[in-house]
Parts: structure tokens; sequence; C-alpha cells
């Protein structure tokens, strides 16, 4: 069995819920899954059993009433025995319309974290999977500037996400044995300091920023015009959407952590820099949870024709990201089970939009997908 702890209960985490337990039901198939029925460990064998927030309205409640918000159809009976507790915000909702409530209200970060890993000590979760709002972050760069941070209560210079995955250490070191999913922009996966702390302490790290929608798609693009040896004159990309997470991106810092990660495959691909444009631009509600993209790639081909490619489209946010955690849950069992700990490059640069360590790049999609096929072959 693969024990999950949720950390954000949002749009992605309840989709997530939702269509994992509709799938072990046998009420639909697995699409938007890419490895589907591949692996050894089956879609049964996940077992959603904690989650939190730190939206005040959700605590205390259950995974089945918070996702009557998220989706309009029957929400699996399984979901009631899941209740949402209390986590850790450090001002990461600020500028939203949300009232948020974390640990760190009444307690020092180190209690806080302290109360996180007997918690999870309870639950006995394998894999911890977060999905908090985009947060606007300083990479620690050193474990012992981390530590320290923790230990003086210098909460202005740490977010929510950092202080979860301290916590997945602390936990795994005294378990034998976790995996943390960073599917959001903070630098977890490609910060030294995150690593290192992750290969003494017997966790596995995945990330940084799930690789979902107009990103991979661009990164495809790009790596088809590379072979062909076509040079890029300059990219648009953009995405508009109306859930949360597009909320949250109004702000400009958060905005330029997702920016980070969306734009770091030009160079890594291409091999060179050339003029772009690549992050999200807009929040308008009407759109809900079914992003508008867009991209715009001008290119000089054969005798300097000059060629353009422009693509639309609507994707539905939430559940393409929601699909790759079913994969990256059942990766992280086994890379626990391997002892692999640290960060795992063949897996992140499958799944994630910088994928970790620092001092790797993307890869085109097609090649990943290769390279994590073979890692699994290897298991």
């Amino acid at each position: 069995m693969v024990k999950v702890v949720i950390l954000g209960q949002g749009y992605v985490a309840s989709i997530f819920a939702i269509g994992l337990e509709r799938i072990k039901n046998g009420e639909i198939k697995p699409y938007g899954i890419p490895l589907k029925n591949e692996l050894p460990i089956k879609f049964e064998e996940i077992k959603i059993v904690g989650s939190y927030d730190v939206d005040k309205s959700k605590i205390e409640k259950s995974i089945f009433e918070v996702a009557k918000n998220y989706w309009p159809g029957k929400i699996p009976e399984t979901l009631k025995d899941i209740k949402i507790k209390k986590g850790v915000h450090l001002k990461s909702l600020r500028n939203l319309p949300i009232e948020a409530e974390g640990l760190e209200d009444g307690l020092s970060l180190k209690e806080a974290v302290e109360r996180l890993v007997e918690e999870w000590k309870s639950l006995k979760p394998d894999v911890i999977v977060n999905v908090c709002t985009t947060e606007s972050f300083v990479p620690f760069g050193s474990k012992d500037k981390l530590i320290e941070t923790i230990e003086k209560d210098k909460r202005e210079e740490i977010t929510a996400t950092q202080v979860y995955a301290y916590a997945a250490a602390l936990y795994a070191k005294e378990v034998g044995g976790a995996t943390f999913v960073n599917a959001i922009p903070t630098l977890i996966a490609n910060d030294p300091a995150f690593v290192e702390l992750a290969k003494e302490s017997n966790l596995v790290i995945f990330g940084d920023d799930g690789a979902t929608g107009a990103t991979p798609l661009t990164a495809d693009i790009l790596s088809h015009l590379a072979q062909r040896n076509r040079y890029v004159k300059s990219i648009a990309q953009f995405n508009i959407g109306g859930n949360t997470d597009f909320l949250a991106l109004t702000d400009d810092e958060r905005n330029k952590s997702k920016e980070f990660t969306k734009s770091s495959i030009v160079k890594d691909i291409l091999g060179y820099e050339t003029p772009h444009f690549i992050k999200p631009t807009g929040f308008l509600e009407p759109l809900g949870d079914k992003k508008f993209i867009s991209m715009h790639i001008e290119y000089i081909s054969f005798n300097e024709a000059v060629d353009e490619l422009v693509i639309n489209g609507r994707i539905n946010d939430s559940p393409a990201l929601a699909g790759l955690i079913v994969d990256l849950v059942r990766l992280g069992k086994m890379a626990i089970q391997r002892k692999e700990f640290g960060t795992l490059y063949p897996v992140n640069a499958f799944y994630m939009k910088n994928p970790g360590p620092k001092e790797m790049c993307n890869l085109p999609r097609i090649l990943a997908f290769e390279k994590l096929k073979q890692w699994i072959g290897n298991l």
C-alpha cells in the first residue's frame, strides 16, 4: 500500500482525490496518467490518509465536503473519512479573499514542525504531496541556513512549502524513508539545502513545479525545431485562468516564481537564449479551472524563410496535474524501496517544469520519457 498526505486541499488535490477513487471503483479509465497500468504498484494500492490546508473554512471538514466546491458530479463516499488538518501558511494566502489559519499562529516554527512530524508518524504516509498555492520565495542554498531559520523562528525568511519540506525530512529520518512531491514552483529539488538534507534524512524529493500544459508542449516544439536546425527568433506563451492559483499569480512576486520555472526550458533545449515571454498573464474568474493558453513561435528555416506557429487551446488545469500525481505517488514509493534518497532527475525531467537537481536541465519530453522508462526498468 502507498499512503499519501496532501498539502493544500484546493482544486488539484480535490480532483486528484476524486479521480483516484473513481478509478479504484472502476467508474472511469485512467486517462491522463502517463504510466497508467505499467507500474508494479496499482491504483488500488494508493490510499489518501491525510490532508492539510490553511483556509479556515476547510479545516476540520472532510475532503468529501470540500471537494463539492471543485467538482459538480458525485463525490466518492470514501472521502468522508479523511479530515482536513491545520497546516502552515506563513502568509501564503496574502492578498487572497481567504481567511488563513495556521499552526504557526500559536506556535514557533520549530514547534509547528514538531507537530507535523508527530501527526505524520501517526498517519504513516509514504508520500507527501505539496500542491499549495504558488508562493514568493528565496532559495536557502545552505542546509545550515535553513536549519537556523527554523530554530530561530525567522518566519519572514521562509515559506510554507520550505517548512513542509523540512518537516518531511525530519519525518523521513524517523521512519526510515518518505517522498516529498513538490508540484509548485518553490525551489526544493533545485535547492542544494534541501537536497543535502534529503540525502542524509532518507527523503526522496520530486520537483519542482508539475509540467502539465503549455510548457511541456512548448518544450517538444522547440526540440522539434532544434533537431531540424531552425533558428527560433522569438517565443510568446501565456495562459489565463480563473482558479485560485491564477488569482494568486496576480501578485507580481508569485508570478515571478512561476515565470522562472516556465521559461527555464528555452536555453536548456535550444542551446541559446532568444527573446521570449513565457508566463501566466491574467486571472478571469469565468474561465474557472479551464485555462486559455496561447503560443506564438517565429523561426528561420532554409534560405532564410521565416515561418510561424500559432497554437491556442482550452485546458482543464487541475486534472492535468492531478493525473501526473497518481504516477508520482507510485514512483515515490518505488524510490523509497530502492533507497534512492535525494532528488531523482529521471523522474523530475519528465514530470517537472524545473527538474532538479539545479545543475541539470530540461529535456524534450520524448527523451525524458525514455529516461524515465529506463529508470523504471532498472527497478
